[in-house]
């Protein structure tokens, strides 16, 4: 028997037994390391994770010219998905944000409010937070500020009361083509004024909600409906509790028939008060249409109380729109 042939042979058994188990201990090694290593998986992520999470508010401003509105829909560019995808992407965790309201195609804000929750605690004092979320969205969509707010507190629900903004230009202007509803020719303010009137004393405004609309009631409390003139833009200024869908677009569109002659006020009144949008003028184009203010209750944010009410000299991306 040649015993230096056995030697050899139990010799590479045992390497090779060693070997099968560096490898089993460096794959089981590397798992362990990968698990403490990756952030998604560490320990202390997993138990955060499991706590209960903060919820913010944040405000931003955008151009709406080219999306379907500020809620989600497969297929289409909208403000939602775009938001979200931002801040998932900064945070690095899975967001998600709900609006304070539905805007449709083409409608803009000078404010909008979204919540949403993360596991960061104290995110409004990340200094370049807003800077890397600004700097991430596409520039039709500018971030002012991330407050702290209490868990229960509602971008939509929360809302004391919004504020929208409607503007005709009487002047064809290229430079606002995509803010205005042209429309030529001259309106009696004073007129349209008074219809505005008729809208503050009533609340339930079906005659001007968008049909087969899934809204559980068309009671509204309009705090203030007014127009005026600033050379050849006319703004109309509307700001109520809630609002239904297409109901500013609607109003606008049979107002300015009373202050071009071709609608009476007592006619107006008459199809305010019969609940049948058949009745109502057609809807005022998107673009002329913009989300002015939120008002909020202070005792939902949990630092900075002045944010309950947007003040107009933070809101991102001042334009003329909001001095007129």
């Amino acid at each position: 028997m040649n015993h230096n042939l056995i030697r050899k042979k139990n010799h590479y058994l045992r390497l090779s037994k060693n070997t099968s188990k560096d490898r089993f201990s460096n794959f089981f090694r590397g798992i362990i390391a990968n698990f403490y290593q990756k952030p998604f998986f560490r320990i202390d992520y997993i138990c955060r994770k499991n706590c209960l999470k903060t919820r913010y508010f944040i405000f931003f401003s955008y151009k709406g010219t080219l999306y379907h509105g500020w809620q989600y829909q497969p297929d289409s560019a909208n403000i939602q998905e775009t938001v979200d995808n931002a801040l998932s992407t900064i945070l690095k965790e899975s967001i998600n944000t709900t609006g304070a309201g539905r805007t449709d195609a083409g409608v803009h804000a000078l404010l909008f409010c979204a919540h949403f929750e993360s596991i960061a605690e104290n995110l409004e004092n990340e200094e370049k937070l807003l800077f890397r979320l600004n700097g991430f969205l596409p520039k039709d969509i500018s971030v002012s500020r991330i407050c702290k707010v209490l868990p229960d507190a509602h971008a939509r629900f929360s809302a004391v009361s919004r504020t929208y903004k409607y503007y005709i230009s009487q002047l064809k202007d290229p430079f606002m083509e995509d803010y205005s509803w042209y429309m030529h020719g001259s309106a009696d303010i004073g007129i349209m004024n008074r219809a505005c009137e008729v809208l503050v004393s009533h609340s339930d405004f079906t005659s001007f909600s968008k049909l087969h609309s899934d809204n559980k009631t068309s009671l509204c409390n309009i705090y203030e409906a007014s127009w005026k003139k600033k050379g050849s833009i006319l703004v109309f200024t509307i700001r109520a509790d809630r609002f239904l869908r297409n109901m500013v677009r609607s109003i606008v569109g049979t107002v300015i028939r009373t202050g071009t002659g071709k609608m009476s006020l007592e006619k107006f009144k008459e199809i305010t008060e019969a609940g049948d949008r058949g009745k109502a003028g057609q809807s005022a184009p998107a673009r002329g249409l913009f989300l002015a203010d939120i008002e909020y209750p202070p005792g939902i944010f949990l630092t900075n109380p002045d944010h309950s009410r947007s003040p107009r000299n933070v809101l991102p991306g001042r334009t003329a729109f909001q001095d007129l």
